[in-house]
């Protein structure tokens, strides 16, 4: 086709990916962090198609270390909350468990592809705006506060509207 750029297509082809994944992952009965993980696991199928690759940390096992770590202490904290039978600290130190798991299992996965790429320059914003709109999560968790000024017309287009967005 004439006319047609590389980054166009590639722009295309990101995004109905995106779409297509947050489709297929995103459960609404999830809590934030795995809503995330869900919105990380499909701009990371974007990143993949967009070969955004980048190089792996020289120390990611002291990271990886370092969260283990964290993991282990929260174990035993909930372990001591259960030996004593504090209801109200145990749910939270689970729930505070399952985030740090969640959290673990995301840092992992998305070690070698760059989604900053992808989400910054490839994938069309107003995708993940109506995703945070339908599910409720809040927009700073996928766009820092760069991203949010950069994709203002997104952000006012999508949330200003009753119609879902669809690409």
């Amino acid at each position: 086709m004439v006319g047609l750029t590389v980054k166009v297509f590639r722009t295309y082809n990101a995004s109905v990916t995106l779409q297509q994944q947050l489709a297929k992952l995103t459960r609404a009965e999830d809590n934030v962090n795995r809503k995330m993980l869900s919105y990380n696991r499909a701009n990371l199928e974007a990143a993949i198609l967009c070969n955004h690759q980048h190089k792996v940390p020289r120390s990611p096992g002291k990271a990886m270390g370092n969260q283990g770590q964290k993991i282990k202490d929260k174990k035993n904290e909930l372990k001591e909350a259960k030996a004593e039978l504090e209801n109200e600290d145990i749910e939270s130190l689970m729930e505070q468990l399952e985030d740090m798991n969640v959290t673990r299992t995301d840092t992992d996965e998305n070690t070698q592809f760059a989604l900053a790429s992808s989400k910054e320059n490839y994938l069309d914003p107003r995708i993940s705006v109506a995703w945070c709109k339908k599910f409720d999560v809040p927009i700073e968790k996928v766009f820092n506060k760069t991203l949010q000024e950069r994709f203002r017309w997104a952000i006012d287009m999508v949330m200003s509207s009753d119609k879902e967005f669809v690409f």
